[in-house]
């Protein structure tokens, strides 16, 4: 697999809306969730796009001692303009921003994750920062698909001067 190199980017913050799970690596619940969340997105009103946010809030140092079964909380979101509602059965998420590496995904294949994680930022200028992950699933992704593309966004800060 040739993994294109990421490109960084200061991200603002935004308000989204949706709905969250908790769940895990060896429990994965990611498809319950989208069942859930699918059939109601179009109740958000304010919508700044289309595109959809899958995001995960991990636990402090989950990728220090990483073990797939610790929980962390994922969530399927859009981007509002505003809260002028919430509709029933969802939450409201104020994504704080910041410095990200944003790695261009094609395909199914997930073991991009496993680059990123244990050889790009080890190898980069660059330290995971614990803060929320997230892919942003646009008009070019098709769930299941080889030509799928999503952009996976990792949050950074500089390393130190040593």
């Amino acid at each position: 697999m040739i993994i294109p190199a990421p490109h960084l980017d200061e991200i603002a913050p935004k308000t989204l809306i949706g709905k969250s799970i908790t769940t895990s690596i060896a429990n994965d619940r990611t498809s319950e969730l989208w069942q859930s969340f699918m059939p109601d997105r179009n109740k958000i009103t304010n919508k700044v796009s289309q595109d959809l946010f899958s995001l995960q809030v991990y636990p402090e140092g989950y990728f220090s001692a990483f073990d797939p079964t610790i929980t962390f909380k994922k969530w399927a979101l859009v981007e509002v303009e505003n809260i002028v509602s919430v509709p029933e059965n969802m939450e409201t998420f104020l994504f704080t921003g910041g410095l990200y590496a944003v790695f261009n995904h094609v395909g199914i294949d997930t073991s991009i994750f496993n680059y990123i994680y244990s050889i790009w930022i080890p190898a980069s200028n660059y330290l995971l920062d614990n803060r929320s992950h997230f892919e942003i699933l646009g008009e070019k992704y098709k769930q299941g698909s080889p030509l799928s593309e999503e952009e996976i966004w990792i949050p950074i800060r500089q390393k130190p001067v040593q």
